[in-house]
């Protein structure tokens, strides 16, 4: 039987492993361990923030509709209810962007919610 050598595919995983650690500092790009727990670590990250990043923006532009909903005087759960009930179907990311840049329009849609509650 004769001898493999795994000479090719070792280097190619260590360089695969090097080239995902480019821009670390130290041997953090440049040792193969170092480099392979710190990718290693780095994509647990990016795996775990993709799920949050939705969270955060939830809770970004629930904040944002509460503040504008206030100034309008009502709370964000009042016109959270009032939206459902009068079959006002916008989304919080649309109702925040809204209240951000068109006011005038937002503070119609609470009337129109209030008003068919």
């Amino acid at each position: 039987m004769p001898r493999i050598k795994r000479g090719v595919t070792a280097h190619a995983r260590h360089r695969r492993m090097l080239t995902a650690a480019k821009g670390y500092w130290g041997g953090r790009r440049k040792l193969y361990c170092s480099a392979k727990d710190t990718v290693m670590r780095a994509l647990r990250y990016s795996y775990r923030d993709r799920r949050n990043r939705k969270r955060e923006f939830r809770r970004l532009w629930i904040a944002r509709i509460n503040a504008a909903a206030r100034a309008e005087g009502v709370t964000y759960s009042r016109l959270i209810e009032a939206l459902t009930k009068s079959g006002i179907e916008l989304n919080r990311k649309m109702l925040a962007e809204m209240a951000l840049n068109d006011s005038e329009a937002f503070s119609q849609v609470v009337k129109s919610a209030l008003a068919a509650k």
